[in-house]
C-alpha cells in the first residue's frame, strides 16, 4: 500500500478496541476483516480527513487512548535525480502526515490528562542513508518534531514514542538492502508497538542495538564515524533493484 495503515491502538489481541485508516479504503477494509477491527479511509496529508477519521473512530469506539502514526512512502535513488513532485509527496506523507495526526489527536488527550502518541519513524531518523536523502530528511524531521512535542507536553499526561526500525520487508523497502542489520518483518515492528504501549519509552530502535551503536559512533572522530556507518548502513544507490519501479509509480500517482 502506498500509505501504511494508521492505527488508533496497536492490536486487538492486546485487549484494545482498534480502528485502522488508509488512503486506500479497500486495502484497509481487507486488513480490518483479517484482524476483526474497523476500517476507514484516511489521507494523512489532509488535516480535514484526519479530523473526520478521528471523529468517526471516537463516535464508534469512544475516546482515543493511543494513536499510532505509521504512514510512509519512500523513493530511492541519487538525490539529484529525484523529482520535486516525489520529494514533496514524501514530505506531505512522512512528515506532515505525522504533524497533522498529532495536531488532531493530542488536544483531546491533553484535555483528558492522558494518552499515548506512537509514531513509527525509521532508523533513518538517526542514520546517514545514501540513496534515501529526502526520506531520511522526513524521518529526521519526525524525530525532531516529537522531541519538541514531548517537551511541550511534559507533565500533561500524554506520552510520546518514536519507534525507529531498520529495513522492513514491505513494498516500501522492495529492492533495497538491510545492511548490517537483518531484514525485519512487519510483525516484529508491530510487537515493538505493542511493547511501547505497555511499557512506554521515548526512543525505540528495532533491532535494539542500533540506538546504542549510533550513540557510541557519534562520540568518535568524523573519519572513524564515516567508516563505521559505511559498514553498518546500506548504500541503497548500490543496492536498489528494478522492482521498485511499480511501487514508486503507484505512490506518485496516488498523490496527484
Amino acid at each position: 500500500m502506498p500509505q501504511s495503515a494508521n492505527r488508533t491502538v496497536p492490536v486487538s489481541a492486546a485487549g484494545a478496541k482498534v480502528a485502522i485508516g488508509d488512503i486506500h479504503l479497500d486495502a484497509a477494509q481487507e486488513t480490518a476483516a483479517e484482524l476483526g477491527v474497523s476500517a476507514h479511509r484516511l489521507d494523512v496529508s489532509d488535516p480535514e480527513c484526519l479530523n473526520a477519521f478521528l471523529t468517526e473512530v471516537t463516535h464508534e469506539l469512544g475516546p482515543i487512548d493511543i494513536f499510532v502514526s505509521n504512514a510512509g512512502i519512500m523513493w530511492v535513488g541519487p538525490f539529484a535525480e529525484e523529482s520535486n513532485a516525489v520529494a514533496r509527496a514524501q514530505i506531505e506523507v512522512n512528515l506532515l502526515g505525522v504533524i497533522n495526526g498529532i495536531k488532531a489527536a493530542a488536544p483531546a488527550m491533553v484535555a483528558r490528562g492522558g494518552g499515548h502518541l506512537i509514531t513509527v519513524a525509521s532508523a533513518g531518523s538517526i542514520l546517514p542513508t545514501p540513496g534515501e536523502a529526502t526520506y531520511a530528511a522526513t524521518k529526521h524531521g519526525v524525530l525532531g518534531y516529537l522531541k519538541a512535542i514531548r517537551a511541550e507536553l511534559r507533565g500533561k499526561g500524554v506520552r510520546i514514542t518514536s519507534i525507529m526500525p531498520g529495513v522492513v520487508d514491505t513494498a516500501l523497502a522492495a529492492g533495497t538492502s538491510s545492511g548490517a542489520a537483518k531484514l525485519l518483518t512487519p510483525a516484529e515492528v508491530a510487537r515493538s508497538v505493542v511493547k511501547s504501549a505497555l511499557r512506554p519509552r521515548f526512543e525505540i530502535t528495532v533491532p535494539g542495538f542500533i540506538g546504542p551503536a549510533v550513540k557510541v559512533a557519534n562520540l568518535l572522530p568524523l573519519a572513524i564515524r564515516d567508516r563505521l556507518f559505511g559498514a553498518m548502513v546500506p548504500n541503497q544507490l548500490l543496492a536498489r533493484k528494478n522492482q521498485r519501479q511499480d511501487y514508486e509509480a503507484s505512490f506518485t500517482a496516488t498523490r496527484r
